[in-house]
Parts: C-alpha cells; structure tokens; sequence
C-alpha cells in the first residue's frame, strides 16, 4: 500500500488515541476509492499479495491474526467475508460464527467459547461476531441479569467489568503472538431498511430475515450507543478497530480488502530460511530421487528447469 493510502486508511482507524463518536462517523462515504470498477481492480491486487503473504505467515509460523467482524443485522458481515477471504488458503484459516451461547458456553466463562477458537501461530482466524456480543446484545438486552452467576458478582460493574477482560484477553494474545484486528461495519438505519426489504423480496435472500431481526431493529439507538461505548473502551495499538463504512458494499469490501492486507503487510511473515547443512543435504538426496525417476522424465524435469 502506497503511503498516502495508508495515511488515509489511518481515519478509520482507533487505537485509543482519540475518542469514536458513532454519530460523527460515515456511513455512506468513499474517499478511498473512485468508482466499483476502480475498487474491484485494487482488490484483485490485494488478493495475489494476501494470498502470497498467507502462505509465507503459514510456513514461518511465528504468529497468527484474528480478523474480528462486529455490525448491526444486514450491514453485510457474511458477504464482506464471503468476497474478501476467498483468496486465502483453506490451510491455516478457519472462521469462527458466534451466535447465541449453548447451555454449555453459558455454563462457562464468557471467552471461553472464544478460547477454544484463537488461531496457532501462522494461522488466521475470522470472527463473525465475537467476544463483543457480550457487552453489545448482552448490554442492551441485559442478558446478563438472567445468566447464572455468583452472588459476589456485581451486575452494575458487569458490562466495565467485561471491557476490561476483554482488554486484558486481546493483550494476552498480543503477548503471545497473536494480533486481533477488529472492524465494525457501520451501516446508516435507511440502508439497514432497505436491505432487510431486499431479504423479503428476493426469494433466495428470504432464509436471512427473521420477524426478530426487525424487532431487534427497535433497539437501534441502544446499539449505537453500545456500539460507541464498546469501541472507546477496548480500542488499543495492539488490538485496533476499524470503522467501515458499510452504505455502499462496494466500498465497505474494498476497504476490508485493503484492511487486511494492510495488516498483513505490517506483520512482514517470510519463508523459514533453509540452513547450509540442510542445503548439503538436499543435494545428498537429490541422487536418489534422480535415480529414481525414468530418464525420459527426468531429462523433461530439467529441461524445464
């Protein structure tokens, strides 16, 4: 990434450094980019550079990433995922999808269903909502109220309580070779209308709409604020978020596009150098598989070499 693209990636970026003001930030705007064309071409690029530098992250196995996707019902986390992440490997990525906790996560500690899915190292992970459902819908909805929990606890701390975890849980990870990079998708509530009229409409797109998703739609202005108070508490320089803005796909997956590789850019993984005693052994071996091989495949072999 050009330096003046990266200056400007910076916008989006709170690493705690200054205050995120929901009300303040874009929905619908596309600086980066000029046009869907423009923004398809670039992230063709991107993708040959994520797909070069996942395989070089994958061999070296020094450290491994968690890209985090956080966002209000239909502001696209599936598609973004979907479009952006093809270019990677299946070796070394998997994507995690946390909806509503089992009994047995509940029996749990709230990151403990988080645990169980942090990458190795050389590895990334895709978080399709996270850590955060507990201090978003958990916070609005006051589920917390209604989860069994010890007497000691107190529920008026709970949500500051858990933003400290959760600061505390994504340095840990830090500290331990692991980046969290998180993005909230920031959609307008017209844009979020209009895409929920497009599930109704388009028969194949029905199975994603559900009555509660327009219920949950009644809480807008508590999100928001969740939302805001979420990002202000946990957004460090090690684990940073990015707010996208998601009105326009197009832009919304491009600027991921550029996100990720970004990152991956920054973390600089190489191919795990070879030493000269194993070199001499290469060489060493190199009879025998030649000897093994048919000549008429093998003069082929070394005639393309």
């Amino acid at each position: 990434m050009d330096s003046e693209k990266k200056e400007i990636l910076k916008k989006y970026c709170y690493d705690g450094s200054r205050h995120f003001s929901i009300k303040d930030a874009s929905t619908n705007e596309t600086s980066l980019c000029r046009d869907k064309a423009e923004a398809l071409a670039q992230m063709q690029k991107n993708d040959a550079k994520m797909d070069e530098l996942q395989a070089k992250l994958y061999a070296a196995k020094k450290e491994g990433v968690i890209f985090l996707f956080q966002a209000m019902d239909a502001a696209g986390k599936d598609g973004t995922i979907r479009s952006v992440l093809t270019c990677l490997s299946p070796h070394g990525v998997h994507e995690a999808a946390f909806k509503s906790p089992s009994s047995e996560e509940l029996a749990h500690d709230f990151l403990w269903r988080i645990e169980k899915q942090v990458p190795a190292k050389g590895e990334i992970a895709i978080f399709n909502r996270s850590q955060y459902e507990d201090v978003l819908i958990a916070k609005v909805r006051k589920l917390y109220l209604t989860q069994a929990h010890a007497d000691r606890i107190d529920t008026d701390t709970i949500i500051q309580d858990r933003y400290e975890d959760i600061r505390h849980f994504e340095h840990y990870l830090y500290r331990n070779s692991i980046r969290t990079v998180k993005i909230f998708l920031h959609v307008s509530k017209d844009e979020q209308a209009l895409r929920f009229l497009s599930r109704i409409d388009e028969p194949e797109k029905n199975w994603k709409f559900s009555p509660g998703d327009w219920q949950e739609r009644g809480y807008w202005d508590a999100y928001q604020e969740a939302f805001e108070d979420a990002i202000n508490a946990t957004a460090t320089k090690e684990a940073p978020w990015y707010v996208v803005p998601a009105d326009h796909k197009w832009y919304m997956r491009y600027l991921v596009s550029e996100i990720l590789c970004d990152t991956l850019i920054d973390m600089d993984p190489h191919y795990p150098e070879v030493t000269k005693e194993r070199l001499a052994e290469f060489e060493k071996l190199r009879a025998s598989i030649e000897k093994d091989l048919p000549e008429k495949k093998l003069k082929k072999v070394q005639k393309e070499c």
